[in-house]
């Protein structure tokens, strides 16, 4: 008896010996992606008889798979606010939206592992025989400004690509169909309290256009899409951008780096800086082959442009000019 207790003992303590031996897995981070606005080109002006002017519905249905992603949590999204920047400082105009070249280089500036584009290829009813009349900024009630129309369904049509940073390359593609329901003289009445649509877009993702039959057509569209981009998650790659650069100043809490978005840099990085104390070099070639340093602390990029970075300081103190910012940026 003693003995089993004994190798039992002995058998629980060299598990609990491995289990503090073996390191910690760290979980893999979320891939990163934005989403541009869809091209709807082909379907414009089928949209302005709709609602009555030019209502950028690929903002619509990029809007909503955007927070069909972030519901879902497979994937990090970079926040509107940031790309709209990023897009404004580059001069982007809506005729690249679809352009897999232009849509990389804004990948890259934010650090993305891929961006996605897209484009509206059927967005209204099957019934195209229609007299539009005049409308104003809220839809709702019988009709298009109160002309009868032939009942219709409405059918939308959408598709997706995921495009790699570095190369350009489509990675994945993705498309969604989705049909009403139900079928009326309007598509875009009888969506209870609907205000109808502002500022040259709509929120499709408002209850009230979900209950029209052309918000039926667009949610089972961008539901199907969005469900192809999430299968798709394991044929992008997590892009590693190793950051090195050099304290150009220091502003009180503030830490300016000389490197910025052109090397991969991007808000919410945070960087080791350390300090150069002994080089070392090769006797033969008199090359430095070593550089020894000592860690100052950490800093976190607040803002960033070209060339450079804002850092606030995370960790640590006493950085001077030229001393070195290093990171792996995931």
């Amino acid at each position: 008896m003693y003995r089993v207790t004994a190798v039992l003992a002995a058998l629980l303590m060299t598990a609990v010996a491995a289990g503090a031996q073996a390191p910690a897995q760290q979980a893999p981070r979320k891939k990163r992606v934005a989403i541009l606005d869809f091209e709807y080109g082909t379907v414009r002006s089928y949209v302005a008889g709709l609602f009555g002017s030019d209502i950028d519905v690929g903002k619509g249905i990029s809007d909503l798979l955007v927070k069909h992603l972030v519901k879902d949590g497979t994937y990090t999204v970079v926040e509107r606010k940031m790309l709209d920047k990023i897009l404004a400082e580059q001069n982007f105009s809506n005729s690249d939206r679809a352009n897999p070249t232009s849509a990389a280089q804004i990948g890259k500036i934010l650090g993305l592992d891929a961006i996605i584009v897209g484009t509206i290829t059927q967005f209204g009813g099957e019934t195209q025989e229609r007299k539009i009349g005049g409308i104003g900024g809220g839809i709702g009630g019988f009709g298009l400004g109160g002309v009868k129309t032939k009942k219709s369904k409405a059918i939308v049509t959408v598709d997706a690509r995921v495009i790699d940073v570095d190369t350009a390359e489509i990675l994945a593609v993705a498309d969604g169909k989705g049909e009403s329901k139900r079928e009326g003289t309007s598509l875009v009445g009888g969506g209870g309290g609907w205000g109808g649509f502002g500022g040259g877009g709509v929120d499709f993702s408002s209850s009230g256009f979900e209950e029209t039959i052309l918000g039926e057509a667009v949610k089972a569209a961008v539901t199907q899409m969005s469900s192809g981009i999430i299968s798709s998650n394991d044929r992008l790659k997590i892009r590693t951008v190793v950051v090195e650069g050099l304290v150009a100043a220091v502003e009180g809490d503030l830490v300016i780096l000389n490197v910025g978005s052109k090397a991969g840099v991007k808000a919410g990085d945070q960087l080791s800086v350390e300090r150069v104390t002994r080089e070392i070099k090769d006797p033969a070639t008199g090359a430095v082959i070593r550089r020894m340093t000592e860690k100052l602390g950490v800093v976190e990029v607040t803002e960033v442009d070209a060339g450079s970075a804002v850092c606030k300081i995370v960790s640590g103190g006493g950085f001077k000019v030229g001393d070195a910012a290093k990171t792996v940026t995931q």
